[in-house]
């Protein structure tokens, strides 16, 4: 047509309506203008984009059509002032950034937590809280910010975070808990279990001058397995205060000190229970360091069983505990919260002894 200009490309007129696509706008496209699309009302689409049940099977599949055609994305935070969701979950860990990303335990328990909130299509979070106030910036963000529910791991003495995220609504699953308090909710290893069941191993080995290296005594999980280690040994008719305890704090350079500290305190014992793999790994090289031969002379055994049980010479017995399924766990207790579905308070996860080279005879 006379002063009309041609378009330089010659074939752009799909293009020239992105990103409205079929409705020809400069802007994305709105809910209305997918129903309309769809031949359904609003409220119609918005329940289909909702994922509600009550919408026929042609609807839904009429709906999605103009979500794909018109490539309409859903306006997430226009979304949330409805439902009041954010489809955000926060993982609080109590620990310095170094234990974090250094040790293998929490590698194992985000990796199952982040599976299985992808799975629900849910965002995570990571926070530490381990620094000097930690808790303060981590408890003003989460009571300040919106956020579907929190996940909270590895609490330390008198932790107030759990009772504070419970008191302002705010759906709450702890990994574990502080030694003196409970949470409400939490999914836990049945540390008492493990700890008996190393020096049960120990024992059955033939080793009777005892040693735990035991873990932090502000958590729960420190501990349950120092008390499940002495509660085997006294059951073995070794008594309690015979056994030589030093505490660390589940890092490597912990069990070196703690093992240097059993050693410097009396004759060497013949068998150790480390309260992790890593505190077990520095304890192999201290009584290498001292002369002594494991398995000969010393049976070991960790707690964990992680990858770097297989690395060592001899492989390390540990107690393995699932800390992938844990995460899973805590999980799907926190989806059951926000859902206002009926959960279990306490969900306890069981061990199980894995023999290898350190414990041999």
């Amino acid at each position: 047509m006379p002063g009309q200009r041609p378009h330089p490309s010659g074939d752009r007129a799909a293009t020239d309506r992105e990103p409205g696509r079929v409705t020809g706008a400069g802007r994305p496209p709105t809910l209305a203008e997918v129903a309309a699309h769809a031949g359904v009302g609003r409220g119609t689409a918005s329940r289909v984009l909702n994922d509600s049940p009550h919408v026929s099977p042609a609807a839904r599949d009429a709906v999605l059509a103009a979500v794909a055609e018109l490539g309409y994305v859903p306006n997430r935070a226009a979304r949330s002032l409805v439902t009041r969701r954010t489809d955000t979950v926060v993982l609080v860990v109590s620990e310095p950034e170094e234990r974090v990303f250094g040790e293998p335990y929490f590698a194992g328990i985000v990796r199952g937590i982040g599976e299985r909130l992808a799975e629900a299509g849910l965002q995570l979070v990571l926070t530490m809280a381990g620094a000097a106030g930690g808790h303060e910036r981590a408890a003003a963000y989460l009571t300040e910010q919106h956020v579907d529910g929190v996940l909270l791991l590895s609490l330390h003495a008198e932790d107030p975070l759990p009772s504070l995220l419970e008191a302002r609504g705010v759906p709450t699953v702890c990994g574990g808990s502080p030694a003196t308090s409970r949470p409400a909710y939490l999914v836990d290893i049945d540390n008492l279990a493990g700890g008996r069941s190393a020096v049960d191993h120990l024992v059955a080995t033939g080793r009777r001058r005892l040693a735990v290296l035991a873990g932090p005594q502000d958590m729960s999980s420190g501990r349950d397995r120092l008390v499940g280690a002495l509660d085997a040994a006294e059951a073995a008719g070794i008594d309690r205060a015979e056994v030589a305890v030093a505490v660390g704090d589940y890092s490597e350079e912990s069990g070196r000190r703690a093992m240097a500290e059993v050693l410097a305190a009396g004759p060497p014992p013949d068998g150790v229970f480390a309260a992790s793999d890593l505190m077990a790994v520095g304890a192999l090289r201290v009584l290498r360091e001292a002369g002594l031969d494991v398995p000969t002379d010393v049976g070991l055994v960790g707690f964990d069983d992680a990858a770097v049980c297989r690395h060592t010479d001899p492989e390390l017995t540990s107690v393995r505990q699932p800390v992938a399924r844990m995460g899973r766990v805590m999980v799907e207790v926190l989806l059951g919260r926000i859902a206002g579905r009926e959960v279990p308070p306490d969900t306890v996860l069981q061990t199980r002894l894995v023999v290898r080279g350190s414990t041999a005879r």
